[in-house]
């Protein structure tokens, strides 16, 4: 997808298997609940027919541009994908016939120096998908305990060095508060070697992104919703980039809740209400990576309501 101004907005991963997933029908009611640049939204709406009908979520106003004209069957939702069960609500829409998810942040995102969720750029320490939102990732370095970045870092970011970590971040704010991302560097760059640096950033900023945006609560909300807006038969196809979210993913697949608790019933049938429908998950081909590198870690899994 590309915005008014020429730039890339994002480029959808895994768009024609993640679409071909849901299984369209042309009268279906669906929802993507990552609505970004709009590239797996259009896809949808390109197989819908005049029953059809796509909600689509985003909680950043820059997406709020990428809006298709001219489409009655369309409704944007300017929200966090955690309301799902509350704005299909209040839209009138009991059940779905498939839900699409893409974990992965936006090229935008990345690209925006003003937004601070790259290491690539000084700016302020800012990483809020959704800038009404209160709390920055300055916020967080500079007022979390050290035990509680320490915790961050190792759960979200799968530092091992993250009691280190935490312990150098709370030494350098007693100088002054960290608020733009070339102090913070200034700070944690000496714990890296050269070799590892840019992963282990990467590691530190995924870290940071997901606390400020609450994005492992938002995520257990969503997919909850997901299973209990489903009709029988309907779909729900999530793209994920990181272990974390792919475990929530393939719990709630498995057995219908984000722990991965499997509940039986009296004669010990594992009572599930979706069944996967790809017994492997689906990864990008060498030539969707050569032209979307971000696509290399993408993991799409596909599961129907029973």
């Amino acid at each position: 997808m590309t915005t008014n101004d020429g730039q890339v907005y994002h480029i959808p991963a895994l768009l024609m298997p993640t679409v071909d997933g849901l299984d369209i029908r042309p009268d279906g009611t669906y929802v993507d609940v990552t609505f970004g640049g709009g590239g797996h939204s259009r896809e949808i709406l390109a197989r819908l027919g005049d029953g059809g009908r796509l909600l689509a979520f985003d909680q950043d106003e820059d997406a709020e541009r990428n809006v298709p004209a001219g489409h009655p069957n369309f409704t944007f939702v300017r929200s966090n994908f955690r309301y799902l069960h509350n704005f299909l609500r209040y839209y009138g829409v009991e059940q779905v016939d498939g839900i699409l998810a893409d974990l992965g942040v936006s090229f935008h995102h990345f690209d925006d120096s003003e937004r601070g969720f790259s290491f690539r750029f000084d700016g302020a320490l800012d990483m809020r998908m959704n800038k009404r939102a209160g709390q920055t990732a300055a916020d967080v370095l500079n007022d979390y305990p050290e035990e509680r970045l320490a915790d961050l870092f190792y759960l979200y970011g799968e530092l091992k060095n993250s009691r280190k970590l935490a312990s150098v971040i709370v030494k350098a704010r007693t100088a002054g508060r960290l608020t733009t991302i070339g102090q913070f560097l200034e700070v944690v760059k000496p714990l890296f070697g050269r070799e590892r640096e840019k992963k282990e950033l990467a590691k530190v900023f995924q870290a940071l992104r997901i606390e400020v945006n609450r994005e492992m609560e938002a995520l257990k909300e969503m997919l909850q919703a997901a299973v209990e807006a489903l009709r029988p038969g309907g779909r729900l196809a999530v793209i994920t980039y990181h272990s974390l979210e792919d475990r929530l993913v393939k719990n709630i697949m498995k057995t219908g809740n984000v722990e991965g608790r499997v509940e039986q019933d009296f004669y010990g049938r594992v009572q599930a209400p979706l069944r996967p429908v790809n017994s492997k998950v689906i990864v990008a081909d060498a030539e969707e990576v050569e032209r979307n590198p971000r696509s290399r870690s993408a993991k799409l899994r596909i599961a129907e309501k029973v």
